[in-house]
């Protein structure tokens, strides 16, 4: 029997979302236990996936195609390259870590009729809205609910190879996110609770419209690409433009390449359609700021290669001197505003916003290295943001505040928790020896082949990675012990093993990322075939002497 993997794959979470928002309102430790389940069946299907899939086999591997609509050319059409399978792991990884972390991030506020006893000492309930937790629905239930479903909607995005399918996806997912930005923010606010509640409700509608407005150009795009091609299949259209069959203008490949590029670049997002990301990550909760950064904001630039490259190679070629442009200003802008922020989850952030330009770069750089080491800085970026966010949010919790001035000494009341937040911060800055050093490495390595000068310019970003970082460990953990943070408990149980096995990925990935890099390459081959590029030759200079070749 041949089970179609990806579909249940992406089937799963769906699935436990239901169930969970269906859990009785009094149960909600039961629904919280149920998610973390289906979470980890998911996990589990994806290390399937992993193993069935065959790095030097075909370029679309565990197919499956079904008629959907077939007046209008749309498919249920699924299939996964090594980039899709990493990305894949890196979403069903995280999400248990997500649910980890927000255990109580959910639960009704202490004079909330709905909240029952639980917890652990020290764990301060962010509750969700008054408008929720006055008992019109499900709070705790929702919560983890909407991750699931958001979950689901990643994986079919990456699994998806119908333009028209992932583009349902790569907007449905929208909702459940502006819910939980808006309906379970942060609440670490020195204001009143009606201007906590004002600015949350501000930073999910903000989410919301920038990524609508980048998903209806899309839209026009798409249906652009139809009455070019005649169906929405990448696999066909791609074949048909390789035999020359598919007759395609110059101007109108650069405008409907325009359209794609634009949502993608918001949903990256890339300068100067990054504004909505600070908001959106300093009013949510640690998890769902995670969720946002680590897995949404990776369907971007996942689609700048499959569909962006992929579907218009030659506009992708044309446009790539404005692109590296522009993933220059994000690597530069991101760290240097980072460096002056006040608040914790928004210095991250705009860290976030620097490293995705290092990821576009990579892309658009158009060598091999650079592509690789785009992939992996999306799966490395995912893995070290949340380490960093989710111990973040476990000290924001304790203290009730995201603003730096308000810590000090903390690594003398609670080392651990104060030595995982080096480890995260560490790995942000790209320490050789963790992950994202390996990733940003190469990516450097691959612009500077093609683009010196672009090289030189992007390594500003790394010097202002270590000057946020550290300066941020500095006020935060070290110096004098403030009198709010003395009674500060360390990283309880449930805590660390949400964070501990992170940062074992840090470190294993960064000593040894050959197994990532054998999924990845020959996919990134496949991406280069397409856009017809090879790898510059290095430089040879004969020596008029003897003969020899110096490089």
């Amino acid at each position: 029997m041949n089970v179609p993997l990806l579909t249940v794959t992406a089937a799963v979470p769906a699935v436990g979302a239901i169930l969970t928002a269906a859990v009785p309102a009094a149960r909600r430790t039961a629904a919280k236990w149920l998610a973390l389940l289906f979470s980890l069946a998911t996990l589990a299907l994806a290390v399937l996936v992993a193993i069935r899939f065959e790095p030097g086999g075909d370029r679309y591997q565990l197919t499956e195609s079904h008629a959907w609509i077939p007046d209008f050319g749309v498919r249920y059409e699924l299939g996964v390259d090594g980039i899709g399978v990493a990305l894949i792991a890196l979403t069903a990884l995280l999400i248990p870590f997500v649910i980890g972390a927000g255990w109580n991030d959910a639960d009704p506020s202490p004079d909330s009729p709905l909240r029952s006893s639980g917890g652990g000492p020290g764990e301060t309930r962010t509750g969700p809205d008054s408008s929720f937790a006055a008992g019109r629905w499900r709070p705790t239930q929702g919560f983890f609910a909407l991750i699931l479903l958001v979950e689901a909607m990643v994986i079919i995005s990456f699994e998806a190879t119908d333009v028209f399918l992932f583009y349902i996806f790569f907007e449905a997912m929208l909702i459940p996110m502006y819910f939980l930005i808006g309906g379970f923010g942060d609440r670490a606010h020195t204001g009143s609770e009606e201007n906590a509640a004002a600015q949350r409700s501000y930073a999910a509608v903000k989410f919301l419209l920038y990524n609508l407005v980048g998903g209806l150009i899309m839209l026009a795009a798409v249906i652009g690409l139809y009455v070019v091609a005649g169906n929405f299949s990448l696999q066909e259209i791609a074949a048909a433009r390789a035999a020359g069959t598919l007759d395609m203008a110059t101007n109108t490949e650069r405008l409907l390449f325009l359209g794609f590029f634009f949502a993608f670049a918001v949903k990256a997002p890339l300068w100067p359609l990054h504004t909505w990301l600070p908001n959106a990550m300093g009013e949510s909760t640690a998890p769902v700021a995670v969720l946002i950064t680590a897995v949404v904001d990776k369907v971007g630039t996942f689609a700048m290669l499959r569909f962006c490259l992929g579907l218009f190679p030659d506009a992708s070629k044309w446009a790539t001197p404005v692109i590296l442009v522009l993933a220059l200003i994000s690597i530069v802008y991101g760290a240097l505003v980072a460096v002056g922020q006040r608040d914790i989850k928004r210095l991250v952030a705009y860290a976030s916003i620097s490293h995705f330009g290092f990821i576009v770069l990579g892309i658009f750089a158009m060598t091999s290295q650079g592509q690789s080491g785009a992939t992996l800085y999306m799966v490395n970026h995912g893995i070290s943001t949340a380490a960093l966010m989710l111990v973040a949010g476990f000290l924001i919790s304790r203290r009730g505040s995201r603003l730096i001035a308000d810590y000090g000494g903390v690594q003398k009341v609670a080392p651990v928790l104060a030595g995982t937040f080096l480890i995260g911060g560490l790995a942000t800055l790209s320490l050789p020896g963790l992950a994202p050093f390996v990733s940003e490495f190469l990516v450097l390595v691959g612009t500077f082949a093609r683009y010196p000068v672009v090289g030189v310019i992007a390594t500003v970003g790394i010097v202002l990675a270590a000057l946020y970082t550290l300066v941020l460990y500095q006020r935060t953990m070290t110096g004098p012990v403030k009198e709010e943070v003395r009674t500060m408990p360390d990283l309880h149980l449930r805590e660390v093993l949400v964070v501990a096995p992170l940062i074992v990925l840090l470190i294993g990935l960064g000593v040894y990322p050959k197994p990532l890099t054998e999924i990845v390459n020959p996919a990134v081959k496949h991406t280069m075939s397409d856009v017809k590029q090879t790898d510059p030759k290095p430089e040879v200079v004969v020596d008029a002497k003897n003969g020899e070749a110096a490089k």
